[in-house]
């Protein structure tokens, strides 16, 4: 039996409802580049925190949530700027971005436990 695991189920159902938006944001024929850019940085978080899981080392591990804590980061900044811009809507936005930060809690709290 397979054993939940909060980060990776988040980052997950995070990185679909950023490929939602992105066909979102290509339907109402938003910018290219910032539709790509989303799409990358979005996915990106789950896909390094898939990675870390199955890290080599400690070290491994660590570098690797790094790189997905970056990626959400990013992915926050796209997200205001489409706010900012009323390219997306602010109630679909601030969710989106909610759930953004909570994740890079989850991602920080993760790391300063690992490390120490």
């Amino acid at each position: 039996m397979k054993q939940n695991n909060l980060i990776l189920d988040k980052t997950f159902l995070f990185a679909l409802r950023i490929i939602k938006l992105f066909a979102h944001l290509k339907s109402k024929r938003v910018e290219r580049e910032l539709s790509v850019q989303i799409l990358k940085s979005g996915t990106s978080v789950g896909a390094n925190t898939e990675e870390a899981i199955g890290a080599s080392s400690k070290r491994d591990f660590i570098h690797k949530l790094e790189i997905a804590y970056r990626e959400a980061r990013e992915t926050r900044y796209w997200l205001r700027l489409l706010k900012e811009s009323k390219l997306l809507e602010e109630k679909l936005a601030a969710s989106f971005i909610q759930e953004c930060e909570e994740i890079m809690k989850i991602l920080t709290a993760i790391l300063r436990s690992s490390k120490s």
